[in-house]
C-alpha cells in the first residue's frame, strides 16, 4: 500500500467532545451559537488532556448566520473560549460536509506548518435561524414585503431549487430504494442510538450544557419504541405517493462539537495523548439532483488513492442525512450494516451540519478503541451535490 503525505506527516485526533444534540425548537433553543461552541470547545481541549494556551489554531464549521457575531463566529468563538488573542481563527463551510471539512482543514494547517495542535470543530443552532426581508434596504414602492426563512434557503439546492429531501426521492427512484426499506434502515437507527445511550458509549462524547436553570445532557431527538408500524403511519413529507418522511430522514438539529487534529510530536510534548491518525480525505461532485449518490464516488476516490477495498475498512459512519443515501452506499459498495452506524445515525441522533462530521469521528474512533483497532471511514452526501470521505486509523498513542 502506498504511504500518503498524511503518513508521512503523522496528523493525528484526539477525542474531543460535543454537546447534546437538540431537536428544532428545544432545549437548546434558548443559548446563542457562541456561548454553546465555547462551552463545547473548553470541553473538548479539557478531554484532550490540554490546556487552552497549547492550542494555535481554531477552525470553526458553520453553515448558517444564527446571531449578531455569527458571521465572524470563527473568531469570536476563539475568544470566548478563553484561547489567547494570538490565536488566529479559521472559518470553513462545506454543506452538510463542514465539520469533515473543519478536521481537513486544520490539518491542511498542521501540514503546511501554520500550526501544530488545532482544534477543530463546529456548531449550528438551526432553532435561531433568522427570518430575512430581503426588499427592505432601498425601498419597495408598492406591495407587500414577505419575510423569507433563511433555514428553507439551507434545505434547498440552489442548483435544482429542489429541498435536498426531494433529492432524496429523486434517487430513491432511480434505484428502487422502498419506503419500507427505508423505514427498515430508520428503525435500525433509532434501536442502535437507544442502545447506545443506554451503555454510556453517547454519554462519553456528550459534555453537558446548562441552558438557563435547566441541563440539557442527552440528544433530544432519540425516539424510544420506534417500530415499522409507527414509521408505516408517517405521510409522506415531499409527495403523495413518496418514500421519503420524517422518520426515515433526519431531523432539523442543533448542536455543537470539537476534538483537536494535531502533529504527533507536538501533541505528544504537550501531554496530550493521540487516538487516530489522519489518513487521508476525498471529495467530489455529483449531480446535484441526486446528492444522495456522493459518498459512493467520494468512498472510491478514497481507497484508490491509498490502495484499499471496502473489506479493508473495519468500521463505517455513513450520514444518514436520509435513509435512502445509507442504503444506496450498503447496495453500490457492499457495504456491511453489520459494520456502519453501530450506535445510531443522524436519523435518530440529528444532523447539524457543522457539527455531524465530528460525531461521527468521535463515534468511529470510539469504536475502533473498542475492537482493539483498526480503519475507518466517515463518508456523506452534501447539499448541491457533493460527496465527502476521510479515512482515519486507529492509533495507541
Amino acid at each position: 500500500m502506498p504511504i500518503s503525505p498524511l503518513q508521512a506527516a503523522d496528523i493525528v485526533l484526539s477525542l474531543g467532545k460535543r454537546s447534546p444534540l437538540g431537536k428544532f425548537g428545544g432545549g437548546l433553543a434558548g443559548i446563542s451559537l457562541t456561548d454553546l461552541s465555547a462551552h463545547t470547545a473548553r470541553a473538548a481541549v479539557t478531554a484532550a488532556g490540554l490546556t487552552l494556551p497549547q492550542v494555535d489554531h481554531f477552525v470553526f464549521a458553520t453553515t448558517i448566520p444564527t446571531d449578531r457575531d455569527s458571521l465572524f463566529a470563527h473568531r469570536a468563538i476563539c475568544v470566548a473560549t478563553g484561547f489567547p488573542m494570538e490565536t488566529s481563527a479559521l472559518g470553513v463551510i462545506r454543506a452538510c460536509g463542514s465539520g469533515l471539512q473543519a478536521i481537513v482543514s486544520a490539518a491542511h494547517q498542521v501540514l503546511d506548518g501554520s500550526s501544530h495542535i488545532a482544534l477543530a470543530g463546529g456548531a449550528e443552532i438551526f432553532s435561531r435561524v433568522p427570518h430575512v426581508l430581503t426588499t427592505a434596504r432601498w425601498g419597495q414602492k408598492r406591495g407587500t414585503q414577505q419575510l423569507e426563512d433563511m433555514l428553507d434557503w439551507a434545505y434547498r439546492c440552489p442548483t435544482t431549487a429542489l429541498y435536498m429531501g426531494e433529492t432524496a426521492e429523486y434517487l430513491a427512484a432511480q434505484h428502487g430504494y422502498t419506503r419500507v426499506a427505508m423505514d427498515d434502515w430508520a428503525v435500525m437507527s433509532q434501536s442502535r442510538a437507544v442502545a447506545a445511550e443506554e451503555s454510556g458509549f453517547l454519554g462519553q462524547q456528550i459534555a453537558p450544557v446548562m441552558v438557563g436553570a435547566k441541563q440539557i445532557e442527552r440528544d433530544e431527538s432519540i425516539r424510544r419504541g420506534i417500530t415499522h408500524a409507527t414509521l408505516a403511519a408517517l405521510k409522506p413529507s415531499f409527495s403523495a405517493d413518496g418514500t421519503v418522511t420524517a422518520g426515515n430522514a433526519s431531523p432539523v438539529s442543533d448542536g455543537a462539537g470539537f476534538m483537536v487534529v494535531a502533529e504527533r510530536s507536538a501533541l505528544r510534548a504537550a501531554g496530550g495523548v493521540a487516538h487516530a491518525q489522519l489518513l487521508g480525505w476525498a471529495t467530489i461532485g455529483v449531480e446535484p439532483r441526486l446528492m444522495g449518490h456522493g459518498p459512493v464516488p467520494a468512498i472510491q476516490k478514497l481507497l484508490q488513492r491509498h490502495g484499499l477495498t471496502v473489506g479493508d475498512i473495519d468500521y463505517w459512519e455513513i450520514n444518514e442525512a436520509f435513509a435512502a443515501v445509507t442504503l444506496h452506499v450498503e447496495q453500490q459498495l457492499g457495504v456491511s450494516r453489520q459494520r456502519t452506524n453501530l450506535y445510531g445515525g443522524a436519523i435518530s441522533i440529528g444532523h447539524p451540519p457543522g457539527v455531524t462530521g465530528i460525531r461521527m469521528t468521535h463515534t468511529a474512533i470510539q469504536h475502533l478503541r473498542s475492537i482493539g483497532g483498526g480503519r475507518a471511514v466517515m463518508a456523506m452526501c452534501l447539499g448541491s451535490g457533493q460527496g465527502m470521505a476521510v479515512l482515519i486509523e486507529s492509533t495507541t498513542d
